[in-house]
């Protein structure tokens, strides 16, 4: 049901009792929020409409991002390669990096 990262399984179609689907459905929304809120910093909200929280059968948050136009997916992973290499660079010069986790979601 889940990858070998442990990371997808499938949605939760059909609910199993006994299984915390609120609780990853919560975390979802708040990785989706913040996802969304950066979007919209960016000007790039409109690039992602199908934007949404799930859940999967085993309880565990998903956050979708729907069906997105090549030239989005390419932004996206230019940005976060260009995190990535700031953040390498901050690192290589000694300067503490902010680490995003850390943020509570709004």
């Amino acid at each position: 049901m889940t990858d070998r990262r442990g990371v997808v399984a499938r949605r939760a179609e059909d609910l199993t009792p006994g299984v915390p689907y609120v609780r990853g459905w919560n975390r979802a929304r708040q990785g989706a929020g913040a996802l969304a809120d950066q979007l919209v910093l960016l000007g790039l909200d409109s690039d992602f409409p199908g934007l949404v929280a799930d859940v999967n059968v085993l309880g565990g948050g998903l956050v979708q991002l729907g069906t997105i136009r090549p030239e989005a997916a390419e932004l996206l992973a230019e940005l976060l390669m260009a995190g990535l290499r700031a953040e390498r660079s901050d690192t290589a010069s000694g300067t503490p990096s902010t680490d995003l986790r850390e943020t509570p979601a709004a």
